[in-house]
């Protein structure tokens, strides 16, 4: 672990409770953000036609269910 790191980790177990909820929410939505950022570019690549042509099989043999 990075001295860098373990200085974070140090300032984070500092924190009040309030302000440690807040970095957790801000955490937890940068992580979100990142995941739609990684699956819009493996979309733009192709990455996830497997899924298109998966539920067009399904649908064909009538087991696609309605959302």
């Amino acid at each position: 672990m990075t001295p860098k790191v373990k200085k974070i980790i140090s300032e984070i177990q500092a924190l009040e409770p309030k302000e440690f909820e807040a970095l957790k929410e801000w955490f937890f939505k940068l992580q979100w953000e990142q995941w739609d950022e990684e699956i819009r570019r493996d979309s733009d690549v192709g990455r996830l036609d497997f899924f298109i042509e998966e539920a067009r099989q399904e649908k064909k043999k009538g087991q696609l269910k309605e959302l």
